[in-house]
């Protein structure tokens, strides 16, 4: 048995001449919480498109869960929840009668089915709500509603195509601690976002850019792997002081955060806060300190923004 519930290689999609996926790679080890980060547009929900059987590849070869896919997709349609960013929800019915809906078309019977509705009920905070239509139900209820439903008939491989767009911060936090406990009871998930706080919690990230895969890994690993030293400036005059750093070669990128300039500079430079006074005699008496690297600054390392 493979240790990977997801094993891409060299996959191509194209739609007539534009190419949506260029060859990207991927191997999603079983229970894990894999994330794709990247902009719209950028492939994810091709990709996921395309690993669920819902689309053909151009070509490359795809296993999902031991299954090849396009070609045994009906088979891996029984072992997947997929949930989508636009709540796949009907409003007319009551929380109840959707989950009981999905509950059916997986061929769940009457005793199993009343059961796990209960359970998915009491799981996801909704015992209260059972009778309620969706219609009348905020961000947070239905993305709840939406996640019990994906996980009715306890899939082993979760898709999530930008789960939380719609809801605010605290739903989202919540939502991530369900994730968890789902990847905890052996659930692999494979997530989309462009939160860039949200991909910090994944145990592994792609992060995409117009169909390719610019980077592969641990979020820890691949923030430690920039190579480049983040340095924080606080200083009058920010704005020109950016121009003016940009126009560097040792100097990565540059954003600024309220009163700071954040700038990465290649690692190469030993000391990046000496190299930063020497050659900008304005900053000799300027507040500049290291600072943690950030997985937005991996994004704009790996991406159109930082590449040289």
């Amino acid at each position: 048995m493979s240790e990977f519930a997801i094993q891409a290689s060299n996959v191509v999609k194209k739609f007539g001449d534009f190419t949506a996926i260029e060859g990207i790679n991927l191997n999603v080890p079983k229970g894990s919480i894999y994330g794709f980060l990247g902009p719209n547009g950028c492939g994810k929900s091709t990709t996921i498109r395309v690993l669920t059987g819902l689309l053909s590849p151009t070509s490359g070869k795809v296993d999902v869960l031991g299954l090849q896919i396009p070609k045994q997709s009906e088979l891996l349609r029984l072992k997947i929840g997929y949930m989508t960013q636009k709540f796949s929800l009907y409003d007319d019915l009551t929380v109840e009668e959707n989950l009981q809906f999905i509950g059916q078309i997986f061929g769940m019977p009457n005793q199993a089915l009343h059961a796990r509705i209960n359970h998915q009920l009491g799981v996801y905070g909704l015992d209260q709500r059972r009778k309620q239509r969706v219609s009348g139900m905020s961000g947070g209820q239905k993305q709840r509603l939406s996640l019990a439903a994906a996980t009715m008939h306890k899939p082993e491989l979760l898709f999530l195509d930008e789960p939380t767009s719609a809801v605010d911060p605290e739903n989202r936090r919540e939502f991530w601690e369900q994730l968890f406990d789902l990847s905890d009871q052996g659930t692999t998930i494979l997530v989309t976002s462009h939160y860039m706080d949200e991909a910090e919690r994944c145990h592994r990230l792609a992060i995409m850019e117009s169909g390719l895969i610019r980077a592969d890994g641990e979020p820890e690993r691949l923030m430690a792997e920039m190579g480049v030293n983040v340095v924080e400036i606080k200083a009058p005059g920010l704005r020109t002081l950016k121009e003016m750093l940009v126009q560097r070669p040792q100097v990565r990128s540059a954003a600024q955060l309220g009163v700071r300039l954040r700038v990465l500079i290649h690692a190469h430079i030993d000391q990046p806060i000496q190299w930063l006074a020497n050659e900008f005699p304005q900053l000799a008496n300027a507040e500049m300190n290291l600072a943690r690297p950030s997985l937005e600054d991996v994004f704009v390392t790996v991406t159109g923004e930082g590449r040289q």
